[in-house]
């Protein structure tokens, strides 16, 4: 853990609701003056750090005197608008008593899944992490809908954390870390300390929701670990009321769980694909396709039995194996109406189906990237 850790420049931080907000009783302003001082002491080191903090809705809620999480949406994106004034204001005072400047930004999925936005938004990232800006990233609750939500601030840690190519997210949560079992269930688990993000044990161990006021509980950590690694990120999972537990960390102090990247960081164009968690269409492929997929070749029509939902040339779609189980995201070269006519076909015979060719393959390779 040592090595991993001491060795890392680039850091994404995502604190929680409950740590946030004192357990729902308003923001815990000592608690996130203690991280703004914590978070100092990185940036002395030369660490560069971004936020994602969870906290608006909750601190809304508070603001209004709401008791229990509304589920409509417009009531949710009230309370969000409410809360973030005093979230923003929280952390600007914080850090602003270490002589740091902060910026808020706000993201959806759509600024994930559109390509400009996507590299303008990293681009942003970047500048102000050069500038010695200590970025402050949540949702864009007051705007977003059910069909682009991120559904949880641990998915954004680490849509994040691969936007800008970090070498560690650290979630720091109301839990100690990943337990072999729920400790206050069964006596005999025991904490994971050190483990490889994406082993799907983990997911099993990992629990349900953790709190009335957070979308997440272990399993969107676990989760959000798989998915920064992608891009070679490495993951901490502690608890973040723990004394100093930011600088202990990086200076490779064994704390909670840490989960390793072990696999190869996807190039930048697959990593935009593989982090769209909303598609506009899906295709299911039998188990010679799903093979030929895994050995790096092209997805031929030939290969797909079903098609779903509606799409044009160009759109990334998801991939299905036989099983309904999605195991990639791709750039299609044809649209939902033509690849429903091209399944099953060989792509000699597309030309003949079509009238036309675009091109052989429904996804090249280089378009395709596998979860």
């Amino acid at each position: 853990m040592q090595t991993i850790l001491t060795q890392a420049r680039r850091i994404v931080i995502k604190v929680g609701s409950t740590l946030v907000t004192n357990n729902g009783e308003g923001l815990d302003r000592q608690a996130i003056s203690n991280w703004a001082q914590q978070i100092s002491v990185l940036r002395q080191s030369g660490h560069e750090v971004v936020v994602v903090s969870s906290g608006a809705i909750a601190e809304g809620m508070q603001r209004l005197g709401w008791k229990k999480r509304p589920s409509a949406v417009h009531e949710l994106q009230a309370a969000a608008a409410v809360g973030q004034m005093g979230l923003v204001h929280v952390y600007e005072s914080s850090f602003k008593a270490h002589n740091l400047h902060t910026a808020q930004v706000l993201l959806t999925h759509a600024d994930m899944t559109d390509r400009e936005r996507y590299l303008n938004a990293r681009s942003t990232l970047r500048t102000l992490l050069t500038l010695g800006v200590i970025p402050i990233i949540n949702e864009n609750d007051t705007v977003v809908t059910d069909e682009i939500k991120f559904g949880d601030n641990d998915t954004l840690g680490a849509l994040v954390a691969n936007l800008i190519e970090a070498d560690v997210l650290v979630i720091l949560t109301d839990q100690v870390g990943l337990y072999t079992a729920d400790p206050r269930k069964d006596a005999s688990a025991t904490l994971v300390s050190l483990g490889e993000a994406g082993d799907p044990q983990y997911e099993k161990m990992a629990g349900g929701a953790g709190s009335a006021l957070g979308r997440g509980g272990m399993l969107t950590k676990i989760l959000a670990a798989k998915r920064a690694a992608r891009s070679g990120a490495h993951t901490a999972i502690a608890y973040g009321r723990e004394p100093d537990v930011l600088p202990r960390l990086m200076q490779g102090e064994s704390i909670g769980t840490l989960l390793t990247a072990k696999q190869m960081a996807l190039d930048a164009r697959k990593q935009w694909l593989a982090d769209h968690l909303q598609v506009g269409g899906k295709i299911k492929l039998d188990a010679g396709a799903v093979r030929a997929l895994r050995d790096g070749k092209s997805l031929l029509p030939i290969g797909v039995t079903e098609v779903s939902g509606e799409f044009q040339r160009g759109s990334v779609i998801g991939v299905l194996d036989e099983n309904g189980l999605d195991i990639a995201r791709g750039l299609t070269n044809y649209s939902a109406a033509e690849a429903r006519k091209i399944a099953r076909h060989p792509s000699s015979e597309i030309e003949t189906i079509l009238g036309y060719i675009d091109e052989s393959e429904l996804v090249h390779r280089d378009n395709l990237v596998l979860l």
